[in-house]
């Protein structure tokens, strides 16, 4: 079974590798461009004034590693130093995995560690702590053509930013990293012409790059095209482009093997 992995190209190995070892034939056909955002004074200074910040929302594990490397030393190392009582908040086990090895103490990180895995899930286990007043900084990507001081945007952190503000806090947010489509060469893309049509999965964990790929190939039909998204958001999104089979799964790499493996 041919499994198209779609991640950034830096997310992509360790799903490859681990889907290869399960006998899968994988395909790594990133959708999603990331590169460093420029280092901006709002970048550095909310470094600065991190202890002003009751938490820090990182929307991935790319705005994560890219918050830490923006920074002086590199790294989020001396996060404890700081700002001991500032909380770093996940939406997921890749984005904690990626705060973990940016130096951030595991004791600091607030994220779901079962089940759903997103801005809902860690509303729930954080929103008791929020107070009127208290400050919270949302680490964030922006598309290569928006303006870093453009409208957040996102379904996601939207929502999260609504609930902080009714629940009286100050929202601000930094953009930490730079989203464009790839531009594939042409053997890429025919085999992502090949691959909406032999049976192949496609792996989604974004909407983006479900976009992104309407773009790269507005001509084709997917109505014979298969796709496993993993949040019920990205799998609306894989049915409004065409694609004929939508299945869903927790985003954890365990549940996400289990459920190709049941359509096998």
């Amino acid at each position: 079974m041919r499994v198209i992995i779609t991640r950034p190209e830096q997310d992509a190995p360790d799903w490859v590798r681990h889907l290869s070892e399960r006998g899968h034939d994988v395909l790594a056909l990133p959708l999603i461009a990331i590169a460093p955002a420029p280092v901006s004074q709002p970048l550095r200074l909310a470094w600065q004034h991190l202890s002003g910040y009751h938490a820090l929302m990182f929307v991935s594990g790319n705005a994560a590693t890219q918050f830490g490397a923006a920074q002086e030393s590199g790294s989020l190392a001396d996060w404890a130093q700081r700002a001991p009582q500032t909380r770093a908040w996940a939406t997921g086990p890749g984005t904690r995995r990626a705060l973990l090895r940016s130096g951030v103490a595991a004791t600091l990180i607030d994220a779901p560690d079962a089940g759903q895995f997103d801005s809902e899930a860690l509303w729930s286990l954080v929103g008791d702590s929020v107070r009127p007043g208290q400050r919270v900084l949302i680490v964030r990507g922006s598309d290569a053509q928006v303006a870093q001081d453009a409208s957040p945007g996102g379904v996601g952190r939207d929502w999260l930013a609504r609930r902080l503000r009714d629940a009286g806090a100050e929202v601000d947010f930094v953009v930490a990293y730079v989203r464009s489509a790839p531009q594939g060469p042409a053997l890429r893309l025919a085999l992502a012409q090949a691959a909406a049509q032999d049976g192949s999965i496609w792996l989604f964990s974004s909407s983006e790059a479900i976009s992104n790929l309407l773009r790269l190939l507005p001509q084709q039909d997917w109505s014979a095209a298969r796709a496993l998204a993993t949040h019920p958001r990205i799998a609306q999104v894989a049915r409004d482009a065409g694609f004929g089979v939508v299945w869903e799964s927790r985003p954890s790499l365990k549940d996400v093997v289990a459920s190709i493996e049941s359509q096998t």
